[in-house]
């Protein structure tokens, strides 16, 4: 159970094959519109009372209808936003929005040290998993509209950088690439 005065979130990386990933499974978000059409993991936030790998596969299947097993979770490989990632949030940022007061802040107090949780803005953390699909031949589909996203792709490893991911995402992105490689 996970005691914090932040917010904690999960994901999922959504892999082909957890042996032999060659794609990952990626979103794209609808709202709020500072955030539209940037790329994301799906996933969602934990409950109050929720373990974290029930809350993923709970959003999971509320998101995309589907069933998923449990790879290796990918730890944080930092606990503050660098300046670029903070650059990029001021942009996004620039018209107002939700957190657009929040992007200076010290974001290193939103990750207990043990967890590997990825800073990502305000008071927002992230854990994330690499997954598969429990039954191969689903098919990722999106349940409704105020799932968050608009779009659902598999994208191959030697482009998935090449898509227009939220700022925080994409060293989570690059830690992906990396623990799959092995």
């Amino acid at each position: 159970m996970v005691r914090s005065m932040t917010q904690l979130v999960v994901a999922a990386a959504i892999v082909n094959d957890l042996e032999r990933p060659t794609h990952l499974l990626c979103a794209q978000r609808a709202y709020p519109l500072e955030l539209k059409g940037k790329w994301e993991l799906p996933g969602g936030k934990v409950e109050p009372n929720e373990e974290p790998a029930v809350a993923l596969r709970r959003e999971i299947h509320e998101e995309l209808d589907l069933e998923i097993e449990l790879g290796p979770q990918i730890k944080a490989t930092w606990d503050q936003i660098d300046e670029k990632t903070r650059e990029a949030w001021h942009q996004i940022y620039a018209e107002g929005g939700r957190y657009a007061q929040q992007v200076e802040g010290d974001f290193s107090a939103n990750r207990p040290s043990d967890e590997g949780d990825w800073p990502l803005v305000a008071d927002l953390r992230m854990r994330v998993w690499v997954c598969q699909l429990a039954d191969e031949t689903s098919m990722p589909q999106l349940r409704s509209a105020d799932g968050g996203h608009q779009a659902l792709k598999w994208v191959p490893w030697e482009t998935v950088l090449d898509l227009d991911w939220l700022p925080a995402d994409y060293p989570i992105i690059e830690a992906i690439r990396e623990t799959c490689k092995r």
